[in-house]
């Protein structure tokens, strides 16, 4: 039999390995003024920690009843190890229906990671269909600025999913930059990433629109897109008067600036 007791608020922590790291500021005071007026009514989950209790699920519901003024909370408590305290956060998260794609993808990727588990026992643990577990993870396969981007919501899961179908990551973040920049359809998404014609002339537009948006001679905007799709990362060509110039190229992390280098080893 599982029991519900009130934990004081002062005397829980929040868990460090929390899997989620995005919580919406206007979901959470609409969730708080709901906690204000009927209370919580479902508990968190915790577990017993150096003489305090660590929040194992339930971090929303925790954060807007702190928002709410409440002084203790309903949970159930466990004994858990660390690793079963991380399989239960996962599992819960995974099964909010507000979860991001992006977060939902991570913590997938986590469960096989730090449990060995396969993609099809990852579907059994949070039922789900092996195929939607696959098509979710694939999200962390583009590029870092189109993984932000759809973190920002400027693009939806169905754009990151058309996206996916090109196999050139430069030319991926060419088509990105126009949905983005002309509001695109996911529908339009799709036609474009299927199209290698409709690509090219993506290429040109996005050419075309940087120059006469920055006034930038044409040559060098060509310049920039070249070397965008060989490094397929941003980059930035500036000339002066005299003729001289720079070139900057954007990297994300170590392993992009490897990947990078790997590359100009390569000329």
């Amino acid at each position: 039999m599982i029991s519900v007791i009130d934990v004081d608020i002062d005397k829980i922590r929040l868990n460090p390995n929390q899997p989620r790291k995005q919580f919406n500021a206007e979901k959470l005071a609409d969730l708080s003024e709901s906690i204000r007026l009927s209370g919580v009514l479902e508990p968190v989950i915790v577990r017993p920690v150096d003489g305090v209790y660590e929040l194992v699920a339930g971090e929303r519901r925790f954060r807007a009843s702190v928002s709410a003024g409440l002084k203790s909370i309903p949970a159930i408590v466990r004994d858990l190890d660390d690793r079963e305290s991380l399989e239960i956060a996962l599992i819960e998260n995974i099964q909010r229906e507000d979860i991001s794609p992006l977060e939902c993808a991570r913590a997938y990727a986590r469960l096989m990671d730090d449990f060995g588990l396969t993609q099809e026992h990852v579907a059994d643990r949070v039922g789900k269909k092996r195929s939607t577990v696959a098509n979710t993870l694939r999200l962390l396969n583009l590029p870092q600025q189109i993984q932000e981007s759809l973190d920002r919501e400027e693009i939806t899961e169905g754009h990151a999913r058309a996206l996916l179908s090109i196999d050139d990551p430069s030319e991926m973040i060419l088509v990105w930059e126009s949905v983005v920049a002309d509001g695109l359809s996911v529908r339009d998404t799709e036609r474009i990433s299927r199209s290698p014609m409709v690509i090219r002339l993506v290429r040109k537009q996005n050419v075309a629109r940087a120059t006469k948006r920055l006034g930038i001679d044409p040559n060098l905007a060509e310049v920039e897109d070249r070397l965008r799709r060989f490094y397929g990362t941003k980059v930035a060509v500036a000339r002066q008067e005299s003729g001289k110039g720079k070139i900057e190229i954007e990297f994300y992390d170590d392993e992009d600036l490897m990947r990078i280098l790997d590359l100009m080893a390569q000329i």
